[in-house]
């Protein structure tokens, strides 16, 4: 025990506690109720990438430490769908960096390209490990925010806001599209003008897209990097979870310039070293699955986020129908509702479904404070139940 009366954690990490995750799976626990709030699936993916991981364990592939930058065979993969996918040529040995996730990516890459007081700007709201990245790298953060369009049933982004919040003192723009947890995704004339910006005040970019292909509608998923003047200035990142239905085995990826990757690498090294070293193989694997696993895979989720989706409107919610990602972002207050936390907190006694309030993704709380975000990455089945409960508790 220690005597002394200075607080054990840092003050860059002060405002972080328990993570909103953790306190409604365990209200989910303890309730019974049906958790739609943690994105995670509640199966598997395809039977031929876990075979893969089997087989790599008993060939005995990556069961010591993997090399740093990640296998040779995943980092050819990864720039094998960089370039079939989006027309990116990289350089499997110098531009590419096998990560611990997408989370550990973010870090990594915060921790190398961002110095103490430097200005972080992102898209609010916001995945909630950006702000403790910002916050461990010592910069400071600097929320534009997504305004919600009732009319148009999205999340939108202003780009006068985002020239306005600009300033001598920032460095890098952290941009996540398709994005969590709005379901926006950001239009090609929206990621120009991101691209002109970051050229003009000669920026550093850094994309989260590891749902890149979970899009819908007629949305179109287009990196950042592949606009002019972006891909030596861009560290894209991406992940093998949300696409292939394995979450728990923390696989990602950076691509970017040498320097760039270079950078990354500096920090990812006394982070986890490496990871996941079977796995590995098998994501590779995993990347080059016909087209028709994409499509399907597509087409299932957009059926879950029309089912959902018509559940919570009968329900008497707002629902902002997402055009990517697995998340709906709803609206409370036509439920005669304000605080989506007082709402979430009280959601599993009340109708046994756990949801997330969105108001913990905000610097601006009050901002984010009536929306409520469900996940739909579920089994058919559960997503009726939870439609069906919902609709008893709410409709009228």
């Amino acid at each position: 025990m220690t005597s002394s009366a200075r607080p054990l954690l840092n003050r860059r990490l002060a405002e972080f506690g328990t993570t909103i995750f953790a306190e409604m799976s365990a209200l989910a626990l303890s309730t019974g109720a049906i958790n739609l709030g943690q994105g995670f699936p509640d199966t598997d993916g395809p039977e031929e990438v876990r075979e893969a991981a089997v087989r790599a364990l008993r060939d005995g592939r990556g069961n010591q430490y993997p090399p740093g930058p990640g296998v040779p065979e995943l980092r050819a993969a990864v720039t094998a769908h960089q370039r079939r996918r989006y027309g990116l040529s990289y350089d499997p040995d110098t531009e590419v960096l096998v990560t611990a996730g997408a989370t550990e990516a973010v870090a990594a890459s915060l921790l190398a390209l961002v110095e103490p007081g430097d200005e972080v700007i992102a898209l609010e709201p916001y995945y909630d490990s950006y702000a403790a990245c910002i916050a461990m790298a010592g910069g400071r953060r600097v929320p534009v925010t997504l305004h919600a369009h009732e009319a148009e049933g999205r999340f939108r982004l202003d780009l006068d806001e985002l020239r306005d919040a600009v300033t001598d003192r920032t460095r890098l723009l952290l941009i996540n599209t398709p994005h969590n947890p709005s379901g926006t995704v950001l239009t090609r004339e929206e990621l120009a003008a991101i691209a002109e910006l970051a050229v003009e005040r000669d920026l550093l970019v850094v994309t989260d897209e590891v749902y890149e292909h979970l899009v819908f509608d007629d949305a179109e998923h287009v990196p950042l990097a592949t606009f002019p003047g972006m891909r030596e200035r861009t560290v894209t990142i991406s992940s093998s979870g949300k696409t292939f239905s394995f979450t728990g085995w923390k696989v990602g990826w950076v691509t970017a310039s040498p320097e760039l990757v270079t950078a990354v690498r500096s920090a990812k090294q006394y982070l986890t070293y490496v990871s996941a070293g079977p796995f590995q193989y098998a994501v590779a694997e995993a990347l080059s699955l016909p087209d028709s696993y994409f499509t399907d895979f597509r087409a299932d989720m957009l059926a879950k986020r029309n089912l959902l989706a018509a559940g919570l409107e009968e329900a008497g919610f707002r629902v902002y129908r997402p055009s990517g990602t697995y998340f709906i972002t709803t609206d409370i207050r036509p439920l005669g509702e304000t605080d989506g936390f007082t709402f979430c907190r009280a959601l599993p006694e009340r109708a046994g479904v756990v949801a997330i309030p969105n108001a913990v993704f905000y610097d601006h709380r009050e901002e984010g404070a009536p929306f409520v975000r469900f996940a739909f990455c579920k089994r058919t089945g559960v997503l009726e139940e939870a439609a069906e409960r919902l609709r008893k508790a709410f409709a009228h």
